[in-house]
């Protein structure tokens, strides 16, 4: 398999409609073994919108590069309260991709 799955998680704020199923949020990422490309994205937002909105900002990023740039995109782009979780499940997940390198 060419591709690794690394998974971040962080807890949610107070009040947020996922936090009825969970009290953390949880991103996971397809990377690229070579490059460290995401080539898909999963998250735990209650919204399928929300969830393909992460998708689409994460996708094409290497990790390689550090998340700054990710977590600008995530921090300017998503409005929601779980813009802080995202975030952190981000820096999370890849802490787990350097520890896997």
């Amino acid at each position: 398999m060419k591709t690794i799955f690394v998974a971040g998680h962080a807890k949610l704020p107070a009040g947020m409609a996922a936090n009825h199923i969970s009290e953390s949020l949880t991103l996971t990422l397809e990377v690229d073994r070579k490059y460290g490309v995401i080539v898909d994205a999963s998250c735990t937002l209650a919204t399928e919108h929300g969830r393909s909105f992460v998708k689409a900002l994460l996708k094409g990023y290497s990790l390689q590069d550090g998340v700054e740039e990710p977590a600008a995109e995530l921090k300017t782009g998503y409005l929601g309260k779980a813009g802080n979780a995202l975030e952190a499940s981000l820096k999370d997940a890849h802490k787990q991709y350097l520890l896997h390198q």
